[in-house]
């Protein structure tokens, strides 16, 4: 997994609360068994006119926000399904950063499993956001995990909080294997006291 400490990223915006995992990647992509390429099928009955390309109306496919990094959304983000093809999808899109009021518990857990930052801000500072990033194309913010902080090249300024143990797994770019894998030394010490306390008992 990728290290998170620092990011400055152009933010785009889904104003639409209540974001399920079935929207975030619908279920008729979930067949491959990479955790890459789900990207492109990210939000695809909002973004997509089946058949036809992107949506115009729909408001992340403006130009303005290509390239984005940071997500900004409405509460109960990530509600539904357990399925982890949603922080897939939002990672291989290009998202590190998904901020909005409040996530639906698995959503939330997930994203940190997989690289992602969630950053729960209230709603006014979700709707500060809104305003800002509307009325500025190209509107981006620096998110300091160190600092647990979120600022913006206007002057805004958000302090963050986030669970100790997550944000050194973040910051490491350690997963539930990573975490495993990181006390090899002390799981061989172990089977190889194991094997010796068994092998005295024959």
């Amino acid at each position: 997994m990728e290290p998170f400490k620092t990011l400055k990223g152009i933010v785009t915006l889904l104003d639409l609360p209540d974001v399920d995992t079935d929207q975030i990647i619908p279920k008729q992509f979930l067949k491959r068994i990479e955790r890459t390429g789900f990207g492109q099928f990210l939000f695809y009955d909002w973004r997509f006119i089946d058949g036809e390309g992107l949506k115009p109306d729909f408001e992340m496919n403006a130009p303005r926000y290509q390239g984005a990094s940071i997500l900004v959304a409405r509460a109960n983000f990530g509600c539904g399904s357990s399925r982890e093809h949603a922080p897939w999808a939002l990672l291989d899109y290009g998202f590190r950063c998904i901020i909005a009021p409040s996530f639906a518990d698995i959503f939330y857990n997930n994203c940190f499993k997989n690289g992602i930052l969630p950053v729960c801000l209230s709603e006014s500072d979700v709707e500060t956001l809104f305003t800002r990033v509307r009325q500025t194309p190209g509107y981006t913010l620096s998110v300091d995990l160190e600092k647990q902080e979120i600022r913006s090249d206007d002057g805004l300024r958000f302090a963050i909080e986030i669970d100790p143990f997550r944000r050194d797994c973040l910051q490491k770019g350690l997963d539930d294997i990573g975490l495993t894998v990181a006390q090899q030394d002390k799981i061989a010490q172990y089977e190889a006291k194991r094997a010796a306390i068994v092998g005295a008992a024959l």
